[in-house]
């Protein structure tokens, strides 16, 4: 197995230079790249043939980095956050600081902290959140393996991350909307 810390170098250098990623995430395998890169995020959702309309979200690795994509963070925020045992996406009013194109219409975005190794140590490198969007074309099942990924995901990206690959990933996240006036909706468990 290749060591995690080169492993973190070259996907580094990949996402510094406008490319895109396939890794491991702390549920599915991942597309990924710079969230504040507008002409990468245009690469996934041009790989994954997905409209711009259906957001994707990022992966953040702690308060400070959430502040610095929203100014207003409501409190059910960091209570769901603390409480929650399986990786659970929120969905945040008025994002900034990040691509444009991966804002919702309605001004949300999808945003879920990671403590996963390979991921949080990515992140801590960026100083940027990660675009995470399933490693999959729109409208298929989501890979449960490395192996079930459609070929044509895996010669698309600039850089496959070699980790992992025997894993069989978890289930995709639980989704959770919250809106500044303390609105709580449940979109996936």
């Amino acid at each position: 197995m290749q060591d995690i810390n080169q492993e973190i170098q070259k996907a580094f250098e990949v996402i510094l230079n406008g490319g895109i990623i396939l890794y491991p995430t702390d549920t599915v395998w991942g597309i990924g790249c710079d969230a504040t890169n507008v002409e990468a995020v245009a690469k996934i959702y041009a790989l994954k043939k997905r409209a711009e309309t259906q957001s994707m979200i990022v992966l953040m690795n702690g308060e400070k980095m959430m502040y610095n994509v929203f100014k207003d963070i409501p409190e059910v925020a960091w209570q769901i956050m603390d409480l929650s045992e399986n990786p659970t996406t929120l969905i945040l009013d008025n994002p900034r600081n990040v691509a444009a194109n991966l804002i919702a219409a309605d001004k949300s975005l999808g945003i879920r902290v990671v403590k996963e190794p390979f991921c949080f140590k990515l992140l801590e490198r960026m100083k940027k959140p990660l675009v995470s969007t399933s490693a999959n074309i729109s409208g298929q099942p989501t890979p449960i393996a490395f192996k079930d990924i459609n070929p044509e995901i895996v010669k698309g990206v600039d850089y496959v991350v070699n980790l992992h690959r025997e894993r069989i990933a978890g289930k995709p996240s639980t989704i959770i909307k919250l809106t500044n006036d303390s609105q709580v909706k449940v979109l996936r468990k």
